[in-house]
């Protein structure tokens, strides 16, 4: 433990709140969550750019770790866009009880809560100021009743501001999934995500390289974008990796490949 240097000198009777106090170390601002949640992991879907696809990554994300058996739940972070219950078909009120909010659920079981299910009419707009809508995610984790929960996916807003900040600070987050696309101003935008994920010591789990091409309806070719992929970009900064066609992308410190190849667990196609 280090020792006060203003002890005896300050005129105070205690250290505690004093700026010399560094005997605790840095303390965490993670909130605690509802008294009646029990998440195990939290992951973060995020992208620097909006239009990429987040909200829509989120949903598929959470319905295929549903169909693999697992309790899931969806945060709808994007308070002034909020898009994931019409993504479900969801449109009744969300409903409180003494113990906090309850988030609705979609037919398979997919708990989710978002503050389009908490207005009067969904198409009001929000009009509010950062630190307000921050304050709204923060309830989100302490004041819905989330139960068992194996996996939650917090859909983010665009950006690296207020409520990136909130998730990233106050919710204990397992790693982030970021959602770009081939164009290069988009790719320029999400490197700021991923390096304010750096800052805050935050692992990327991966990233998805949305809007690559199109299935043709008529002969199921996949015609890819003129715009070769950005998804090589980031490659250096993330876990063992594929991409759409099989290769693998990540890079080893040195620049070469990795050694082995990756454990099926770990790898994430990119589209």
């Amino acid at each position: 433990m280090s020792e006060c240097s203003s002890k005896g000198t300050c005129g105070k009777s205690s250290c505690e709140g004093c700026s010399q106090n560094t005997a605790k170390g840095p303390q965490s601002m993670q909130v605690k969550e509802n008294a009646h949640s029990r998440v195990k992991k939290v992951i973060g879907v995020v992208s620097g750019k909006g239009g990429v696809g987040t909200s829509m990554v989120t949903s598929l994300l959470a319905v295929a770790m549903n169909r693999k058996g697992y309790k899931i739940a969806i945060m709808d972070a994007d308070i002034t866009g909020p898009s994931i219950p019409t993504a479900f078909g969801l449109n009744d009120h969300a409903v409180a009880n003494d113990d906090g909010l309850l988030p609705e659920v979609t037919k398979n079981g997919i708990k989710v809560m978002s503050l389009n299910l908490l207005l009067e009419d969904q198409t009001d707009p929000v009009v509010w100021r950062g630190p307000i809508i921050s304050g709204t995610v923060s309830q989100f984790w302490t004041e819905v009743c989330w139960g068992d929960v194996d996996y939650m996916f917090v859909d983010m807003p665009p950006g690296t501001g207020d409520v990136a900040l909130t998730v990233f600070q106050s919710l204990p987050l397992a790693g982030i999934v970021i959602v770009t696309s081939p164009q290069e101003l988009v790719s320029m935008i999400v490197t700021k995500a991923v390096k304010m994920a750096e800052m805050m010591n935050v692992p990327v789990l991966g990233i998805v390289e949305n809007m690559s091409y199109f299935v043709c309806p008529d002969c199921g070719k996949k015609p890819y974008r003129k715009s070769s992929s950005r998804a090589r970009h980031f490659s250096n900064r993330l876990p063992a990796v594929r991409s759409k066609d099989g290769s693998i992308v990540r890079r080893r410190k040195d620049g070469r490949s990795p050694r082995r190849t990756p454990r099926k667990d770990e790898q994430l196609f990119i589209n």
